[in-house]
């Protein structure tokens, strides 16, 4: 068997993992690159691989960082399955054709940048078209939770929830290889991104017990997130101190992000800490998989559940309105004060969320609320690391509003939730990845594994083979 690491190896995007045995080659997921002016580029390369050779895709979960290059394999001459859960399969029929829809619109740009001599003939082209992720979406095949299925004669998966975003999954693969007689079969588990434990909505990550082989993710893999009570203090204080006077910024990306936002916005009203709300999603996509969750309410937790019957009640609800038009969205920077405006992407990089930004950074009385993982390169990750200006459509922009970072909010495991999880296999791994994190998180995280489990890490190289 042999493992390459096209992807999310010492950083956090990109995930895409093919491996091959003597009877099948099959990826784990296929993400895409975000971050950095290289991340274009990269998305646009032939993929190190012929993907007409593949038998089939497995799925952890719809973010765009483990789910936005399916198109382009589509395009490249894969024509097999996708497997992915219920859940993740809805979500993809909106977030694939609005993530072609931007691919398109950013070689149109880069078009008439081209006509001017300020680019190259190679940075118009889109990674993929509204047509590839049409065709796409054809060969997603929905699998329930905790069913098995044989994507191929000598291999068993089982999707178990991953408690990240709706639909997450854990990934249980069985390979069998061998003549009947000598027949062997390695585990490979696959632990897509996890959740942090006690995060409402979702449950929490399935506990796995055994594996031969194991792929961890360590996006927060050197660090502990704040906790849930601290946190909301925080929100509370940030939303009391601003509204009056500004609006609240808060980047989320669509899918889960978005929606655990709007779930402790709702709870606080209903507890009685805050009051009178004026929330805006500024997101066609996020309203569209905000109606998707709420379609999925059997994977929610008990709070969960409670929560969504009080909202369904209709009795002293915040005011919220989704947005849709691009007229609507451009009347929000119009709002002076007393707004909270949440729109994508959760990083800054693209989207309605820069021209929000465009707005209110320059206004003091103003906040932002950064609720998720910024990579590096990106325009939320400057905001964090405390840039005093920054370039928006070209514009410098002063940075004056407040600039807050929610590490409660993290739909990703800390380092303790991490290796609690860990501790729930019965004996080590034979060999342990940690992937999907910067460098310096993987490589603390691996060094904790070696420490506290005594296992067998290796923190893979992009595009490292290895052989099992």
């Amino acid at each position: 068997m042999k493992i390459t690491f096209h992807g999310a190896a010492r950083e956090v995007t990109g995930s895409c993992y093919l491996i091959e045995t003597a009877t099948t080659r099959f990826l784990v997921d296929c993400g895409m690159f975000q971050g950095g002016r290289e991340a274009s580029a990269r998305n646009r390369q032939p993929f190190g691989f012929d993907a007409r050779t593949l038998d089939f895709v497995l799925l952890t979960h719809a973010h765009i960082d483990h789910s936005g290059l399916l198109p382009k394999l589509t395009r490249a001459g894969y024509t097999g399955p996708i497997y992915a859960t219920h859940a993740t399969v809805d979500l993809l029929a909106v977030m694939l054709p609005d993530s072609a829809h931007i691919q398109e619109a950013e070689a149109e740009r880069a078009s008439r940048r081209h006509k001017k001599g300020q680019l190259t003939a190679g940075d118009t082209v889109p990674a993929y078209t509204m047509q590839d992720a049409v065709d796409c979406l054809q060969q997603l095949r929905p699998v329930a939770y905790d069913a098995d299925i044989s994507p191929h004669a000598d291999l068993r998966c089982r999707f178990r929830d991953a408690g990240h975003i709706l639909g997450s999954a854990i990934l249980e693969i069985w390979v069998s290889e061998g003549a009947t007689s000598t027949r062997s079969t390695t585990k490979l588990v696959m632990s897509g991104d996890l959740g942090q434990p006690g995060r409402p909505i979702l449950r929490d990550p399935t506990v796995i017990e055994g594996a031969d082989v194991l792929f961890i993710e360590s996006t927060y893999g050197d660090r502990a997130h704040k906790d849930q009570a601290a946190t909301m203090d925080e929100l509370v204080q940030v939303l009391e101190h601003t509204l009056p006077h500004g609006n609240v910024i808060v980047p989320a990306f669509a899918v889960g992000r978005t929606q655990e936002v709007l779930y402790h916005l709702h709870r606080l009203t209903c507890e009685g800490r805050l009051h009178k709300l004026n929330i805006y999603v500024d997101s066609p996509m996020a309203a569209a998989a905000t109606r998707i969750t709420m379609q999925h309410l059997a994977l929610f937790d008990e709070a969960g559940q409670r929560l969504a019957q009080w909202h369904a009640a209709g009795h002293n609800l915040p005011s919220m309105r989704f947005t849709a038009s691009v007229e609507e969205s451009m009347a929000l920077n119009r709002i002076r004060a007393g707004a909270i405006v949440i729109s994508a992407s959760g990083m800054c990089n693209a989207g309605r969320i820069k021209h929000h930004l465009r707005h209110n950074l320059g206004r003091r009385e103003c906040s932002v609320l950064i609720t998720g993982f910024q990579a590096q390169g990106t325009l939320g990750r400057k905001l964090v690391d405390g840039a005093r200006q920054v370039s928006i459509f070209g514009e410098e922009v002063p940075v004056r509003a407040a600039i807050h970072t929610l590490g409660g909010f993290s739909a990703h495991a800390g380092q303790p939730a991490l290796l609690a999880w860990a501790a729930g296999f019965k004996r080590p791994p034979r060999q342990t990845f940690v992937v999907h994190g910067e460098e310096s998180a993987a490589l603390a995280f691996a060094e904790a594994l070696r420490h506290d489990r005594g296992w067998a890490v290796t923190v893979p190289a992009p595009g490292q083979s290895v052989s099992l």
